[in-house]
C-alpha cells in the first residue's frame, strides 16, 4: 500500500542503468530509503522530484528495507541551491549531518521543520555561514551533546566576561578561565550569538549581519566542539573548508547579510 508523506530529498544514489535509491527525510516517518525506478531517465516522471533538496509530497510504499517510490509532487524544487556551488555546498553539509545522526523511520517533526526552514533560507539567499552555525547549534541537542550556555560551566555564575572551554563543554567566566589553558577567547557578540542560535525559533530569524571576526570565533567554537563530542566525519565539511580557502583568495562569492542582530 502506498502512503502519502511530505518529504525532503536528502540523498540520491544511482542504482543500475536507470534507477535511483532515494533517501527522504519525511515529516511523518523520519528518514526513509526508496527505490525510484527509471528516475535516472530525463523523461521519467520521477526525475525532477528526486533531485537533491527537493521538497514535496510523495507516495511511498514503505518496508523494513528499501521501499518503493510511486510518484511525487514538488512543493519547492530549491532550484537556487542547486544552481550555486557555494549554496549547494552548505546545503549538502546540513543534509549530510541530518542523514548521519538519524536512524531509519524515527519520526522527528522538529528536525524536519528545522531542516526545511534552513534550506528555504539558503534558497532565499540568507547568509550561508550563519545558517550553518545555527543548524550546528540546534543539532547539538538533537545529538544529546548540548553545551552549557546559560552560566559558567565551572562556577555557575551568569555574569562576567566569557570564553569557551571544549574541556568543560561550555562557557568559562573570567574568574575560572585558568582552569582551561586551551579555552577559546570570545567577544561579547560571539557569546550572545551562540546563545541566540541555540535558543532562537528559526522561523523568526529574519535577516542577520555578523562581522567576519565574529564568524571566525563562532567557527572555532563549533568546529572544535563537533570534533570533540559528535563523532561525525563528514565529506561535505572538508569541502566547506576548501571553499573557505577559495573565499580567502578572492573567488567570487555573494554573501548576503543585511541589518539585523549580530556582532
Amino acid at each position: 500500500m502506498f502512503e502519502k508523506c511530505e518529504a525532503i530529498v536528502i540523498r540520491a544514489i544511482d542504482y543500475g542503468e536507470t534507477n535511483k535509491i532515494v533517501t527522504f527525510f519525511t515529516r511523518e516517518w523520519g528518514k526513509v530509503a526508496t527505490m525510484a525506478r527509471g528516475a535516472k531517465k530525463p523523461s521519467s516522471r520521477l526525475s525532477a522530484v528526486t533531485q537533491p533538496f527537493t521538497h514535496g509530497y510523495y507516495l511511498i510504499q514503505r518496508s523494513r528495507g528499501v521501499g518503493v517510490l510511486h510518484q511525487g509532487d514538488i512543493i519547492d524544487s530549491m532550484r537556487t541551491i542547486r544552481e550555486d556551488i557555494f549554496t549547494a555546498a552548505y546545503a549538502s553539509y546540513i543534509v549530510e549531518m541530518t542523514d548521519k545522526v538519524t536512524e531509519e523511520q524515527q519520526r522527528n517533526p522538529y528536525l524536519f521543520e528545522l531542516l526545511l526552514q534552513t534550506l528555504q533560507y539558503m534558497n532565499e539567499g540568507l547568509d550561508l555561514e550563519i545558517l550553518a552555525c545555527i543548524y550546528e547549534m540546534k543539532m547539538l541537542s538533537v545529538m544529546g551533546i548540548p553545551p552549557k550556555l546559560d552560566h559558567c560551566a565551572v562556577c555557575g555564575r551568569t555574569e562576567g566576561k566569557f570564553s569557551f572551554s571544549i574541556k568543560e563543554a561550555g562557557f568559562l567566566c573570567h574568574r575560572c578561565e585558568q582552569t582551561d589553558p586551551y579555552r577559546i577567547p570570545l567577544s561579547a557578540a560571539s557569546v550572545r550569538l551562540l546563545r541566540l542560535f541555540y535558543y532562537i525559533d528559526l522561523s523568526r530569524l529574519g535577516t542577520i549581519s555578523v562581522k567576519e571576526e565574529t564568524k571566525k570565533e563562532l567557527r572555532a567554537v563549533l568546529s572544535s566542539y563537533y570534533d570533540e563530542y559528535s563523532g561525525l566525519s563528514l565529506k561535505t565539511k572538508r569541502f566547506l573548508m576548501q571553499i573557505d580557502e577559495l573565499k580567502k583568495i578572492g573567488y567570487p562569492y555573494q554573501n548576503q547579510t543585511e541589518n539585523g542582530s549580530g556582532g
